[in-house]
């Protein structure tokens, strides 16, 4: 079963494991090219940076599957694109306290207002090039 295929605002923690399961696999591959690109020293130090990368991308695809889906609850509106900005916010929010950066905070934001105003999520229609 996919992410929607389940109706906005319902299931949340259906929805919540899909997205921790996608965003744990981007992490691994993310993770593998980083380390090909750069070799770490021992094989213990290539663990550690795989183990802190996957388990940063898994706990933002959890945060952002659960916030959206809450704020759909919440708001009573469940297909509103501002229930994905609110997610991406908050997962925006943890990478930048984790990264110890207040830029991402700023630039997790403007995506998603990007994103929303030129409904990359809910488009229907083949992208112009």
């Amino acid at each position: 079963m996919g992410y929607w295929d389940l109706p906005e605002g319902t299931d949340c923690v259906q929805k919540t494991w899909i997205t921790t399961k996608l965003s744990t696999a981007l992490g691994l591959v993310g993770s593998a090219y980083h380390i090909v690109a750069f070799q770490p020293d021992s094989a213990l130090a290539a663990l550690q940076r795989t183990t802190n990368t996957t388990v940063t991308m898994a706990t933002m695809g959890a945060i952002f599957g659960m916030v959206t889906c809450l704020s759909a609850q919440a708001r009573e509106a469940p297909d509103d694109p501002l229930n994905y900005f609110i997610g991406g916010c908050a997962s925006g929010i943890f990478l930048g306290a984790r990264m110890q950066l207040s830029v991402l905070y700023y630039r997790a934001a403007v995506t998603s207002v990007h994103w929303n105003l030129h409904h990359f999520l809910y488009t229907t229609r083949s992208p112009r090039l």
